[in-house]
């Protein structure tokens, strides 16, 4: 792993610099997801993270990294909504300003939220855009240049990608103090493959035998085109319930580190991500948003017979497998809206 972008001794450094600022977040167990799945599961619940998702880990990092004159300057990046509330309470608790770019449909709550964050940083604001006709990066990147300020993309950046990355160390951590074991599967939403690439890095690291599986909505598999192809696919903006996970391509750092260390990218429809909500908030009284419910809903809908069933997970009954549990930013009136009635037709 040594030709890779970021190495695990970046993920302890990432670690180091979390430690006191990001919270540790729990890990929970269920008998009730154990059953259903015959595995034993481990759900890291990243939606009980600061900003309500891992986002902050990678964003913090970043930014706790900025030279004095950066710090002046201010920072700009752009996201459909928790990386931008992650950047803006960095930025804030950093003492720097923050221009945040976002979809214009993106969630209210999440963009009422990234403002909040941005209240008292001064020269702090956020940029909607239209996400179907503009081009955020573009964006980001004029602005950036125009400004001074520096640019942290959502995933295709080091610093990132090793603040991510220490959900699964202290996920790999948390399971061994819970019962002295290990993992066998470590299950990671996909967007961009900033958490994935990060995710995988340190298990690998710690675990050389586990076996990492990417989920994405089956709207919007461009990783698992990608690792089809040899190639960064892109795609449309998919549309999917899975806001978090509606990116266009796979990043250029990100993309070389799932090719070496995940084992597959499955993918889940809406219906599955709904179903997966249900059973957080029934069973586990969790709040968590679409996003956050992919690694859950492909555990959920697992093939049988040890190999993967119209493109999703191999059988795992009998495995030790870990959820990351990425966010739990949603729109409560959406979210009421899916759980009772589900994906509309």
């Amino acid at each position: 792993m040594n030709d890779l972008t970021i190495q695990f001794a970046d993920i302890e450094a990432a670690a180091s610099r979390l430690a006191g600022v990001a919270h540790r977040t729990p890990v929970l167990t269920s008998s009730t997801a154990d059953a259903r799945t015959g595995a034993k599961v481990f759900f890291k619940c990243e939606n009980l993270q600061r900003m309500g998702a891992f986002k902050f880990r990678g964003a913090y990092n970043a930014l706790a990294r900025f030279t004095p004159a950066q710090r002046q300057a201010g920072v700009v990046a752009f996201s459909s909504g928790n990386h931008a509330q992650a950047v803006a309470l960095s930025a804030r608790l950093l003492g720097m300003p923050s221009a945040i770019v976002m979809p214009q449909d993106a969630p209210p709550a999440k963009v009422a939220a990234t403002r909040d964050y941005q209240a008292g940083a001064a020269c702090s604001e956020v940029i909607l855009y239209d996400r179907y006709t503009e081009d955020r990066e573009a964006i980001g990147r004029r602005l950036a240049a125009e400004r001074g300020m520096t640019l942290i993309p959502p995933y295709d950046h080091a610093d990132v990608m090793a603040g991510q990355g220490t959900a699964a160390l202290e996920l790999l951590q948390q399971v061994q103090a819970i019962d002295g074991g290990g993992l066998d599967a470590l299950l990671v939403c996909v967007g961009g493959g900033g958490l994935i690439s990060g995710c995988a890095v340190a298990a690998k690291t710690l675990s050389p035998g586990i076996q990492v599986w990417g989920v994405e909505p089956a709207a919007g598999n461009d990783v698992q085109q990608s690792l089809a192809a040899g190639c960064i696919v892109h795609i449309a903006t998919p549309h999917t319930i899975a806001d978090g996970a509606q990116t266009q391509h796979v990043g250029a750092l990100t993309f070389p580190v799932i090719q070496r260390l995940v084992s597959a990218v499955v993918t889940v429809d809406d219906a599955a991500l709904v179903d997966a909500m249900r059973f957080f908030a029934e069973r586990m009284k969790l709040v968590v948003e679409p996003t956050g419910a992919l690694g859950a809903a492909a555990l959920f809908t697992q093939g049988h017979g040890g190999q993967a069933a119209a493109g999703g997970l191999p059988d795992l009954r009998g495995a030790r497998v870990g959820v990351i549990v990425s966010g739990g930013n949603v729109d409560l009136q959406r979210y009421a809206a899916l759980l009772s009635a589900g994906v509309p037709a």
